[in-house]
């Protein structure tokens, strides 16, 4: 089979179809073939912009006041002007994730039955091609465990490797210069003038050398010449100063580079497979195999797109791909997590309205949606991190534009903790944005049940988030319950009081909201209780919970998005933020609350009716976690191979279509790749503490398949072999003591799990056999 594997028969034309390595903070995007190879290299922390503190407009409470007075009178115009007004400050500098810079190689060969390759098992990108009779191979990688990129360039022939290498520098402050006979030394700041002045942003300092064997080089400017060598390798290394006090960082590249050089090319290899490794064979996943795997992956995907479904490996494969992925670009040492492009960067986003930070409405939860539970936990880790500092820096915000305790966050934040409102509340007042985000500790926590985490990063952070919460929420006049607002659903807007002369975005307490702040305070509740603590706060959180609005169905049978059954002004809109509590929480399940779930899938099945609908990368994720919540396997299967076949470049990255929310072409965004991963995961195991779901939403053309090491909340790892849609066998493997219901169809039953303890159960659910691990 071929899920371990991307390859390709001819060169790629240029950076979307080129193929993606990366080491947690370092990214490169390989694309050529014979003649020429371009490495488009990026760093995360290369931002642009500065630490700002972006102030209110004074007297919150009483501005806040105001506007809720409107909005419950039923007066939007008035209330959103008024938000604007209060809530609404002006763009400054946040910045941008910049690319750092082109590495550029020419060779002199000409050559024929080219090859390029991605290895999903090894982290390794290889083009391949024969020249005067003699095999030439490029092999590239970027390596987490020494912390560069390095490259090898391998001929069967003697002296038959000649080329050039040059750098091209992506932003205006770019310069470099020789260093030595065999280096380009370089040095840049990230500056751009659409979300910054251009004249703030972190600088960095890095080197490129090549090491010959035989041959000669010759350095001349920016340019290295290696000439007749029998093989060549090539290192790169670039660090910044971003976080950093003193000068050190501006020559770590030249001691990288020569201890790379001292272990020596087959050893960084070694080195760099293992490391990776202990993360990429945790899992593995069988779907079965068909002709199709045989072909080149651009040819099995455009077979997708012509109706050709029969080809459940190019599934695996993606599957496999996004846990590549997750690896290549967060890490558990990473400094930062996964912004809208992961760790790479076409500069496409950078040059529009777009930018690659931290969406908070959908984009980087969904970058973290697959990590738990495809055995990557400690991928998860830098997004904990930023979370717990973005909730320092959201202290400010809670007090300049709510006069709140605690924290909050909005739609969108950068490398420098930005938490205010967007520069226009129609999409900048996502109040819940930080919250959103937020609910990766209860994530990580609820997989691998550390105390220590929950006690010293996850509650503490929650907690803080709750007492904003308790602090800003009110209660209706009208129903008396608790709501947020004024706030959005993420980017979504409709026509209120059965008028549709104006649309309308802000509101109060709208589903969304309401959804994650009922998470939010029933986690903090249950974790203070078992922590033994903050009895007083656990009564107020006790008597908010008393007074959350209930989940609503409206009118056409749909859930309700707002507080108020409101007619949609964009029925065909990418957003489905009220689907929270489908996925990824577990307050709506068919098994619990049929009707609810009754009025999601209503929901969706509305969506999906426009034809103008937004059809882009995350909205086709929402479709299929949607329907694999509802156990409708083969609607899932639907919509994520229309991801793979429709809203992939040829290398397989996901996009945002061209016209949608002001791209102006097709662009690259992550998170489809990401959330598409989680999705096939979420068809063949769900989880919720205290219940493990197999096999809840298995499609029927996968009649036959297995998988090892998916993770279920609860701190377990389960294998499942199926055939003819059924169960076979399934293994799970208890790491913390718990109670849990295992669950096949209609069968279930109640296991004691005991830490070191493996469970193997047959067709039935009837256990085969118990046995340490």
């Amino acid at each position: 089979m071929n899920h371990s594997k991307l390859w390709y028969s001819g060169p790629a034309a240029d950076w979307k179809q080129g193929l993606p390595i990366g080491n947690g903070r370092i990214g490169a995007v390989i694309h050529g073939g014979i003649e020429s190879e371009t490495w488009s290299m990026t760093e995360t922390t290369y931002w642009s912009g500065q630490v700002e503190r972006i102030q209110g407009n004074g007297n919150p409470k009483a501005n806040l006041e105001q506007m809720r007075e409107q909005f419950f009178k039923g007066n939007y115009s008035e209330g959103d002007r008024l938000a604007k007004q209060g809530l609404q400050p002006k763009k400054q500098n946040f910045g941008t994730n910049l690319s750092v810079c082109d590495i550029n190689l020419r060779f002199e060969q000409q050559g024929e039955d080219l090859v390029r390759e991605l290895s999903l098992e090894k982290a390794i990108v290889q083009t391949s091609y024969t020249s005067s009779g003699g095999k030439i191979t490029r092999e590239t990688f970027a390596t987490h465990a020494d912390g560069i990129v390095v490259s090898r360039i391998k001929s069967e022939l003697k002296g038959a490797i000649s080329f050039s290498l040059s750098i091209q520098g992506r932003t205006g402050d770019f310069a470099t210069s020789a260093a030595d006979d065999d280096a380009i030394g370089f040095r840049g700041q990230a500056t751009e003038d659409v979300h910054s002045n251009g004249k703030c942003g972190v600088f960095c300092e890095g080197k490129v050398k090549v090491v010959a064997v035989g041959g000669i080089i010759e350095t001349a400017g920016n340019e290295i010449k290696v000439s007749q060598a029998d093989e060549a390798f090539i290192y790169f290394a670039v660090n910044t100063d971003y976080g950093r006090t003193n000068e050190n960082w501006a020559s770590e590249c030249h001691a990288q580079i020569n201890d790379a050089i001292a272990k020596g090319y087959e050893r960084l290899r070694a080195d760099h497979i293992v490391d990776y490794r202990d993360l990429y064979a945790r899992v593995t996943l069988d779907l079965g195999d068909t002709a199709s795997a045989k072909l080149p992956t651009d040819e099995r995907m455009k077979q997708l797109r012509n109706g050709q479904y029969d080809d459940p490996d190019l599934v695996a494969l993606f599957f496999q791909y996004g846990r590549y992925l997750t690896i290549a670009g967060s890490r558990e040492d990473s400094p930062l997590p996964l912004h809208l492009q992961g760790v790479w960067n076409d500069g496409e986003a950078n040059r529009m309205a777009w930018s690659c930070d931290y969406h908070l409405d959908i984009n980087t939860e969904m970058n973290y949606y697959p990590t738990e539970i495809s055995n990557l936990a400690e991928c998860h880790v830098p997004l904990m991190n930023y979370i717990e500092r973005l909730s320092v820096a959201g202290r400010q915000a809670a007090q300049d534009f709510y006069g709140s305790e605690g924290w909050v966050a909005h739609v969108f934040s950068n490398a420098w903790g930005f938490s205010a409102p967007g520069w226009e509340t129609g999409w900048g007042l996502n109040v819940t944005g930080g919250l959103w985000i937020a609910m990766h500790l209860k994530e990580h926590y609820e997989y691998g049940l550390d105390r220590d985490f929950l006690m010293k990063q996850a509650y503490p952070v929650m907690k803080e988030s709750a007492i904003f919460f308790l602090d800003y929420m009110t209660v209706h006049p009208t129903y008396g319950w608790l709501v947020t607002g004024p706030s959005n659903s993420p980017e979504n807007s409709f026509y209120p009081n059965g008028s549709k002369d104006e649309a309308q975005q802000l509101s109060m307490g709208s589903t969304m909201d309401q959804q994650l702040i009922w998470d939010l305070f029933t986690f903090c509740l249950e974790s203070a209780k078992l922590l033994q603590m903050d009895s007083e706060f656990q009564e107020k959180l006790e008597q908010a919970l008393l007074l959350m609005p209930p989940l609503m169905i409206g009118k056409k049978g749909q859930l309700q998005e707002w507080l108020e059954d409101y007619e949609e002004a964009q029925p065909e809109h990418r957003h489905l933020a009220h689907l929270f509590g489908l996925y990824p929480s577990n307050q709506i399940t068919p098994r619990k609350t049929p009707e609810l779930s009754a009025a999601a899938k209503q929901t969706l099945i509305g969506r999906m009716q426009t034809d103008e609908l937004e059809d882009i990368e995350f909205t086709a994720v929402l479709f299929a976690t949607g329907f694999s919540r509802l156990y409708e396997g083969d609607r899932a299967l639907k919509h994520i191979t229309h991801l793979i076949g429709e809203l992939c470049f040829d290398n397989m990255l996901t996009y945002s279509k061209a016209g949608v929310a002001g791209a102006e072409t097709n662009i690259f965004v992550i998170d489809g790749n990401y959330g598409g991963t989680a999705a096939v995961a979420d068809l063949l195991l769900q989880s919720q503490p205290g219940e493990i779901h197999l096999l809840p939403a298995l499609p029927a053309v996968w009649n036959k398949g297995s998988y090892k090491g998916l993770r279920a909340k609860g701190n377990v790892e389960v294998d499942v072999s199926w055939e003819n849609g059924v169960l076979t066998e399934a293994t799970i493997q208890a790491f913390s003591a718990g109670e849990t219901v295992v669950r096949f169809g209609e069968q279930e039953v109640q296991v004691s799990l005991i830490p070191g303890r493996v469970y193997r159960f047959d067709k039935d659910l009837k256990a085969l056999v118990q046995q340490e691990a």
